[in-house]
């Protein structure tokens, strides 16, 4: 099979489109033959193994998956030992996390990680959804606790996360306000915000309004000023995006210590799979209350351009890998 490898650490331009063994599955595992991935922040931390902690769980001198992806789309191709939920030719779509694999024609992937695909959704919309939903939903609902009613802040709500965030913030009973750029205040107001911000004219951290909930999809503003833009007994979100090294050891070092404080609780998060998640997110996408936002498709061969161009940071949505017809080796 086709695959888009790289061996060492570094810019978009180490992954080099190279013929491979495809994968075989172990016990309990599936094998997909993809379809559409798409790209998250988390893909492109991996790939420059920046910052430095990212290679304790990727490899110190080198990474030890060679192949990066998590979210894919696709038909199940072959089953494991163990696995009877699934069967060839299955619309599914899943994530891999940091064991990757998904910019490949083949990935295995646990059967728990791995839900079937709504009818209703393309392939390139069900690769879209995984880790930013899963972001947005565990982040408003887990650690967030949004309850109806509640002024929800989403900072960063044009991106992959932010964009579902706006949707399901709204599905939980939220009076959402959204912050993004001047080119994105319509999309904001047409995915359900109740109030947008234009960050280039207005700081909201600076503005007198105080949140019940502020989830940081792209935390541009320090753990100081968004601790201000909290209700008395306001929870703050980090939830990853292009933050900058500092801006997240404050929220690992200085958000706990805040939270022993007053009633303003604050700190981030890595989203988890759990099955009972995508249940859920397969619901809100079956009856459209939550409809993927993809900005740009990239051929496979394309895909070190798709990632360069998440790392401006300026995508609208969720940046999308559309896969060959492929036969298996």
């Amino acid at each position: 099979m086709q695959a888009m490898v790289y061996k060492r650490y570094g810019p978009p331009d180490v992954l080099q489109l190279q013929e491979v063994a495809a994968p075989v599955p172990a016990d309990g595992e599936v094998r997909i033959r993809i379809c559409a991935a798409s790209v998250n922040p988390l893909d492109w931390h991996i790939m420059r193994g920046e910052p430095f902690f990212v290679r304790f769980m990727t490899g110190l001198a080198g990474p030890k998956h060679k192949i990066l992806g998590s979210d894919f789309a696709g038909r199940v191709d072959s089953v494991g030992a163990g696995v009877t939920q699934f069967r060839p030719g299955d619309e599914v779509y899943g994530a891999n996390g940091t064991r990757g694999g998904a910019f490949a024609e083949y990935v295995c992937a646990a059967a728990r990680q791995v839900v079937p695909k709504p009818a209703n959704l393309s392939f390139e919309e069900a690769a879209a959804v995984p880790v930013a939903a899963l972001t947005a939903l565990q982040g408003l609902r887990d650690k967030g606790r949004i309850q109806p009613g509640q002024q929800v802040l989403i900072d960063g709500a044009s991106g992959g996360v932010g964009t579902f965030a706006i949707q399901i913030a709204k599905a939980l009973g939220g009076e959402v306000t959204a912050v993004c750029s001047t080119r994105n205040l319509a999309r904001a107001h047409s995915l359900g915000a109740d109030q947008v911000i234009d960050y280039t004219r207005e700081n909201f951290t600076r503005s007198g309004s105080r949140y019940h909930l502020i989830l940081a999809a792209n935390a541009s503003h320090s753990i100081f000023d968004y601790r201000r833009a909290l209700a008395p007994d306001g929870i703050y979100v980090g939830a990853g995006g292009k933050a900058s090294v500092p801006g997240m050891l404050q929220g690992v070092l200085l958000a706990p210590v805040l939270s022993r404080f007053g009633r303003k609780k604050m700190g981030g998060f890595l989203a988890r799979f759990r099955e009972t998640d995508f249940a859920f997110l397969n619901d809100l996408l079956q009856t459209r209350k939550v409809v993927p936002v993809i900005d740009r498709r990239y051929a496979f061969p394309d895909t070190p351009a798709a990632i360069r161009y998440l790392e401006e940071g300026h995508a609208q949505g969720k940046v999308v890998i559309t896969m060959p017809p492929t036969s298996p080796e």
